[in-house]
């Protein structure tokens, strides 16, 4: 019988990143719980865990740069992705309705993804708190009435809420993009198809140096799905630029890596992969 895997993730169990873990890994795992993102690169790299989940992007409130920084701080290695639709339900004690919640609390991205469902509920406070997950477990340990959580029907499941409310997302189609993170030289799973990398290189500075690595990856048949910019810390307006590319040949992806490397002061490949498939489903079921 094989080990169980130790997987960190922000949030508790209940939380979208549980349910990206158990999508990823299966259930046979064991979690550890993370307030913050900033807990878990030193969990990955002196070995308290095997593996981790974290957030990037989200298809309505765009990119986590802070955990682009952290990847690259930390010299973290992109062992995967995982697109998750995410659907956000109001939940809270039982024999509530919404006219009876005065207070909602939840993580300040989920807030942000339904803020256009409480344009028409004026009377509800909006209240930040650290994780979706941990607000419904809260909810019911101290039988809270009038506050309400905004999280997943899997915490509505385990910490046993009422769906006052289903799928209030501003978008029915509301994806996370979250990546799978190990130890730079540690496998977690062995990938059957490598067709997607994220690079960070910074350029030269040159005039038109950022159009001669993105003319790379034209000409090598790759297809840029993502470029985000991040300022470098010790260098005052100097920025790096974090890309990720799909391609059908690895050789050539190779030679493409070999090409950038003469035209940037810097380049660095944080993972390949197999690319995640954005695909609609029925909440609670895994996608592969």
């Amino acid at each position: 019988m094989s080990l169980k895997k130790k997987i960190a993730i922000q949030g508790i169990k209940g939380s979208f990143h549980h349910q990206v873990a158990n999508q990823y890994f299966g259930d046979n795992i064991i979690l550890n719980e993370c307030l913050s993102f900033v807990e878990i690169p030193e969990l990955i790299n002196d070995s308290t865990v095997d593996g981790a989940v974290m957030a990037i992007e989200n298809s309505l409130a765009g990119s986590i740069l802070p955990n682009y920084a952290l990847i690259d701080e930390y010299n973290l290695k992109i062992q995967g992705e995982v697109h998750l639709p995410i659907h956000h339900h109001l939940m809270g004690l039982e024999n509530q309705t919404i006219a009876d919640i005065q207070e909602v609390w939840s993580h300040p991205m989920a807030i942000l993804q339904c803020r256009k469902f409480f344009r028409s509920y004026p009377h509800i406070k909006l209240v930040e708190a650290s994780d979706t997950a941990e607000v419904a477990k809260i909810i019911q340990e101290k039988q809270l009435k009038g506050i309400a959580a905004i999280a997943s029907k899997k915490a509505a499941s385990i910490y046993k809420l009422q769906i006052i409310e289903n799928k209030i997302q501003t978008r029915e189609q509301n994806y996370t993009r979250f990546f799978i993170l190990k130890k730079q030289e540690e496998e977690i799973e062995k990938p059957k198809l490598i067709n997607k990398a994220s690079l960070r290189f910074v350029t030269k500075h040159q005039t038109g140096s950022l159009v001669d690595v993105l003319a790379v990856f034209s000409n090598f048949n790759m297809s840029l799905s993502k470029i985000q910019s991040l300022p470098i810390i010790d260098k005052p307006w100097n920025y790096a630029f974090f890309a990720d590319v799909i391609f059908e040949d690895h050789d050539l992806f190779k030679k493409a890596i070999n090409k950038i490397e003469e035209k940037t002061s810097d380049v660095k490949i944080l993972g390949e992969y197999k690319q995640s498939k954005r695909k609609k489903n029925v909440e609670g079921e895994q996608i592969k």
